[in-house]
């Protein structure tokens, strides 16, 4: 449930009804706006059905929340959730994209792809260091070697990083080199990986798993909203079909549906939607199109030798031409790209 206080409503109010909720055993959360103070009970509420919050001092209406999914709920916070990463405002109305390689192969690929990237106008790196891979015989990544270099890549163009962590016990490590931890499809309901990036204060980036529900990804959301860390961008990244003409099939609809539900950023991989370079900007487009707050692409100087995923990745100079585009695009829905 949320409890929606009075306009006027002072700290000592707020305050008692904190308390009331909490005297039960239940979690509280505050979202303060200009206009209300919303409290939102943690938990499942039923048992507080009966308590007569209403004639609480300061109280305007107790709202009962039908949906399993309460701290990414728009019910719980209006507003949208807009943070900051190393002078990178995530979910604002400037559009943020993140680009760089599938997997950090060696220091000249990354940071050939790290300055590349940057000149055409991407905000953040991407890169792994940490590679899952269907086959146990493909390329698994350089590990912490290959978190070095993206440090180091991170000095030398002043771009924010984003990689991805595996496991609860790959968390310290990776959390001391990353901005932002990346959590997989495979991952996607991993939820002791999803505790732990949650008692974290670095901002999290969930994809939505092969065979995720809207529902279930904002699920997995939840576990980390719930350890206290409200820095979560939600990443739409394709679904598994019965199309097989593409890697994944984009869901376009979530993104606006996403923009309904919860106040989280929505972001798009349209390299992994589709797994065809010829198909990522066109995909990016309609990503933009229907509303996400940003985009996340894979970009390789030398895709035909790449060691993972070179296929759907695009060469620096078709990813400037697509900056280019986003550019003339940004306008016609309200946003804006530098």
């Amino acid at each position: 449930m949320i409890i929606v206080m009075k306009h006027r409503a002072t700290a000592a109010e707020i305050g008692t009804v904190v308390s009331q909720v909490e005297v039960h055993g239940y979690k509280t959360h505050l979202s303060q706006g200009t206009e209300r103070t919303i409290i939102g009970v943690v938990g499942d509420d039923r048992p507080l059905e009966n308590h007569q919050f209403e004639l609480l001092p300061g109280v305007e209406q107790v709202v009962r929340i039908l949906k399993p999914f309460k701290l990414a709920s728009r019910d719980f916070h209006p507003e949208n959730t807009i943070f900051d990463v190393r002078g990178v405002t995530i979910g604002g109305p400037e559009l943020v994209v993140m680009a760089g390689p599938c997997a950090v192969e060696s220091r000249s690929q990354l940071l050939e792809t790290a300055h590349a990237v940057k000149e055409a106008g991407a905000t953040m790196l991407r890169g792994g260091a940490y590679k899952p891979r269907s086959s146990p015989y493909s390329f698994q990544g350089l590990g912490e070697d290959g978190l070095e270099l993206l440090a180091e890549a991170r000095d030398a163009t002043g771009l924010p990083i984003i990689t991805e962590v595996m496991s609860p016990e790959a968390v310290a490590l990776v959390g001391r080199y990353t901005d932002i931890f990346q959590i997989g499809a495979r991952n996607m309901q991993n939820y002791a990986l999803l505790q732990a990036v949650g008692q974290t204060r670095t901002p999290v980036m969930l994809k939505r798993g092969l065979m995720g529900t809207v529902q279930e990804w904002l699920m997995s959301a939840e576990y980390i909203l719930s350890g206290g860390n409200y820095q979560v961008i939600l990443c739409e990244r394709g679904i598994r079909t019965f199309e097989t003409a593409t890697r994944n099939t984009l869901d376009i609809n979530a993104i606006p549906l996403l923009k309904q539900w919860t106040h989280l950023p929505v972001f798009g991989d349209p390299s992994h939607a589709t797994g065809k370079w010829e198909l990522v900007a066109p995909a990016a487009k309609a990503i933009i199109a229907a509303g996400a707050d940003g985009l996340i692409i894979e970009v390789h100087p030398h895709p035909e030798v790449a060691l993972s995923d070179g296929a759907q990745s695009l060469k620096p100079e078709r990813f400037a031409e697509l900056m280019n585009d986003l550019r003339r695009l940004a306008p016609a829905v309200g946003r804006t790209l530098s």
